[in-house]
């Protein structure tokens, strides 16, 4: 069985850490490459970095800072906001990147995903899923979060697996900020639909939501933002607490 991880979010909007209720009202979180050595130093298994405005804002992630957190960390790294081609993934993983996260541009244009996962293999190829429990379906949401589309969220998990992805981030748009708890019932259906696997995000506010999510579905990592960036709950409290419940951490 694959040990599970935890997994700090860096969301960035104008070169800050920042971070939100429900993909609104953002507040400023601290500064990023602190915040990436220090997560490192915690221990935490990986490191997800979001430029959350690229896509809308219509550019480019921050390749700069990327090179930045880079610099500070040995720990897996994941990029993404605003990578639309191979070559944007190139620049990244120039910068340091280990895995990129592309959401928006796969939406539009699937085969993006097997041309990445062809061009840099499917453990480079991370789809993040901003999901959104609406009419009482698990629809995908693009751009931020600001744009519904048609698609269910479990009918583009198992297309994103098909094309050649070899994760999926999985954030539940109503849970997000909440400290409510992650959304155990759609995690669950995607963690066990796919065999790729699938990090939890959206909704963290307690030690007991990571066993949850840890044994109540099928996801090998959970993912949050703020009770790192504020000191809720530190990196190896939350591992230490996770051993004593039995479950197996990286």
């Amino acid at each position: 069985m694959l040990k599970k991880r935890i997994i700090p979010c860096l969301d960035i909007k104008e070169g800050r850490t920042v971070k939100g209720v429900n993909f609104i009202d953002i507040i400023d979180a601290g500064d990023p490459v602190e915040l990436a050595k220090l997560y490192a130093e915690q221990g935490a298994d990986e490191l997800v970095f979001l430029d959350i405005t690229a896509t809308i804002e219509n550019r480019k992630t921050l390749i700069n800072l990327v090179e930045k957190v880079a610099r500070e960390i040995n720990i897996p790294f994941t990029v993404g906001g605003g990578i639309n081609s191979v070559k944007d993934v190139s620049a990244l993983i120039k910068a340091g990147a280990d895995k990129v996260s592309v959401n928006s541009s796969v939406v539009k244009r699937p085969a993006l995903i097997s041309e990445l996962a062809n061009e840099f293999g499917s453990q480079c190829v991370v789809v993040a899923i901003d999901s959104k429990f609406v009419n009482n379906e698990w629809k995908v949401f693009v751009k931020g979060g600001r744009e519904e589309t048609s698609l269910l969220t479990t009918d583009w998990a198992k297309k994103i697996e098909e094309l050649g992805a070899g994760e999926i981030l999985l954030t539940s748009m109503n849970n997000d900020g909440t400290k409510a708890g992650f959304a155990l019932d759609i995690t669950n259906e995607v963690s066990k639909l796919v065999n790729i696997p699938v990090i939890a995000s959206g909704g963290a506010g307690k030690k007991e939501h990571f066993s949850d999510v840890f044994t109540k579905t099928a996801a090998s990592g959970g993912l949050a933002a703020s009770i790192f960036h504020f000191g809720e709950i530190p990196v190896p409290i939350l591992k230490d607490y996770l051993k004593t419940e039995n479950i197996a951490i990286r």
